[in-house]
């Protein structure tokens, strides 16, 4: 059964047991985010409304099927994980400039940049007033979750700093930016549920690898797959401008065959027949090969992971999803 993001779950109770949490999430994300004042509402519902993977509150309610999963902490700590994720998305669609998210007109292009960030504010308010009937843990793992989240923005905002190494660089953006905020979704699941101290950390250090593995996922699929497969156009990132890993690999390659590639990649890729050559090449380069090889890797240590967690169906789904993304790269 499809679950989230796409992936299935081969137990049936399983599959069930998250769908039926994940409305009760979806639920209480509407009526959370649209209280309040009218247009904060408004704003928020055009955001919900282009729809999402809710990917991270899968996490939540997964890792918490390692312990008493009915605890009544559980489904509030997967909304606060959501509003959250939501708000990095109003201010990264400023930041960015972006005009469309999820197919749909972003926030900012159709309320301004003020609002949307306001916006985004009031979703971080909702998500620590929820946190704060949590405990004083739940608190303080989401202050220096929102800390590592602003560390990688501002390393993205900034760019490579002089002697910097690009790559180790990019790297440091994912696992701050996407990797911190999925580790917590696994925390906050396996520590309502009274899961042991140990365990938890295993579990939040397996889902921060799943998730940089799934960003990483989402540069190859956008050099290698279709529209279909993606949601959006191939080659959105390059033509953008953005040095994904592929890219990145590409740049550093010193084999002579790649020169016209790296040319391409230093030029104005805004240029139709120079963003469809250098695309074409990158799909037939090695770069996009070591970019899948390095997916595999992320997934790898992920999966060392889980198998020390018990023989549940939990962990059966989390072997699952670590074969998702694999898959999903092609």
């Amino acid at each position: 059964m499809t679950i989230a993001a796409g992936v299935e779950f081969a137990d049936a109770g399983l599959s069930a047991e998250m769908a039926a949490d994940l409305a009760a999430v979806e639920a209480a994300l509407r009526d959370t985010s649209f209280g309040g004042n009218e247009m904060f509402a408004e704003v928020s519902r055009h955001m919900m409304e282009a729809g999402g993977k809710r990917f991270r509150a899968m996490l939540v309610l997964l890792a918490a099927r390692f312990g008493d999963s009915r605890d009544k902490r559980i489904v509030p700590a997967a909304v606060a994980i959501e509003l959250t994720h939501l708000a990095t998305l109003f201010h990264d669609d400023v930041m960015d400039e972006a005009v469309i998210r999820r197919g749909h007109p972003s926030a900012n292009s159709m309320f301004g940049n003020s609002v949307a960030i306001l916006a985004g504010d009031f979703l971080f308010a909702r998500a620590s007033r929820i946190l704060a009937d949590l405990g004083p843990a739940a608190i303080r793992i989401q202050a220096e979750t929102f800390s590592r989240l602003v560390d990688g923005q501002l390393a993205e905002t900034v760019g490579v700093r002089p002697g910097q190494d690009p790559l180790d660089h990019y790297m440091h953006v994912i696992t701050e930016k996407t990797g911190s905020l999925i580790a917590t979704s696994g925390r906050f699941g396996a520590m309502f549920a009274g899961v042991p101290d140990e365990a938890v950390d295993l579990i939040a250090d397996a889902c921060l690898r799943i998730g940089v593995a799934w960003q990483l996922s989402d540069d190859v699929l956008d050099v290698a797959s279709s529209s279909a497969q993606s949601g959006k156009e191939p080659g959105t990132d390059l033509r953008q401008g953005v040095r994904t890993l592929p890219v990145l690999y590409a740049l550093r390659s010193p084999d002579p065959a790649g020169d016209r590639l790296r040319s391409l990649l230093e030029a104005d890729l805004t240029d139709p027949a120079l963003h469809a050559e250098a695309l074409a090449l990158l799909r037939t380069s090695p770069a996009l090969g070591e970019a899948r090889d390095t997916v595999r890797t992320w997934i790898s240590g992920a999966r060392s992971l889980v198998a020390e967690l018990p023989d549940l169906p939990a962990r059966a789904a989390f072997e699952s999803l670590c074969d998702f993304v694999i898959t999903r790269t092609g």
